[in-house]
């Protein structure tokens, strides 16, 4: 069975523009050469086609303790990479994220371990959903106003939630990316599929796999190396 992973961010204010040059690997960041795709949307009409200054507008003007992003940072399958790597991208940031402002993009960076490809995608996105209002920047994200919605900012998609409400939103996004997966894996007749489930929820008793990061792998030994990757596929 694929490899399912499926990581849920946010960023305060003034964390969206950097890690938006990150994502999209502007800057000194275009050093690490792994980017695949890039794209954006839902942009409102002051930004133009430019997210960064979206994302610059979102540090200046949302609110102190507001999330000035979200993200979602998802592993892709190794047997779409290719021609149908852009539709299951496609699909994702369509069905994820719906109406909202959006930026992505795929990195395929190797692994430290045993220099596989790692293709995975980095999806911001604002919580101000789009209502057809036009608003400067600085009113976009100002608080929403009910009773007069075109003197107020835009509403924040899922204020209000409860921690349950949060919970399952959660869980739902995670079997909808995995959906998506295996859809875009049958299509194009791999027998692989991905599940959004624990490891518990499985019926798998191991433990999770600790992640060691790319620091720890480059202090190991080959022997070390060796035994951890037999031992992980020992694992399954």
């Amino acid at each position: 069975m694929a490899s399912f992973s499926f990581q849920i961010k946010s960023g305060g204010k003034g964390d969206a523009l950097g890690h938006s040059r990150y994502v999209a690997r502007r800057g000194h960041h275009g050093a690490r050469a792994d980017l695949v795709l890039s794209g954006y949307g839902n942009l409102p009409p002051w930004a133009g086609a430019d997210p960064e200054k979206f994302w610059r507008a979102a540090d200046e003007h949302e609110r102190a303790n507001g999330a000035t992003y979200r993200e979602l940072v998802i592993a892709l399958p190794n047997e779409l990479t290719g021609p149908p790597l852009l539709p299951l991208v496609s699909d994702l940031v369509h069905q994820l994220v719906g109406a909202r402002p959006y930026q992505y993009a795929v990195h395929s960076p190797r692994s430290s371990l045993q220099g596989e490809q790692n293709v995975h995608m980095h999806l911001m996105y604002s919580d101000r959903m789009p209502d057809g209002i036009e608003r400067s920047p600085e009113q976009t994200f100002a608080r929403f106003n009910p009773f007069w919605p075109e003197q107020g900012g835009c509403r924040k998609m899922g204020g209000g939630r409860t921690r349950m409400q949060v919970r399952d939103d959660l869980i739902a996004m995670r079997k909808l990316a995995a959906d998506i997966q295996n859809f875009h894996l049958a299509r194009h007749g791999y027998a692989a599929r991905v599940d959004h489930r624990s490891l518990r929820e499985q019926g798998v008793l191991r433990a999770p796999e600790r992640h060691l990061g790319p620091g720890r792998i480059r202090q190991m030994s080959p022997q070390q190396r060796v035994a951890y990757t037999g031992a992980r596929a020992a694992l399954g």
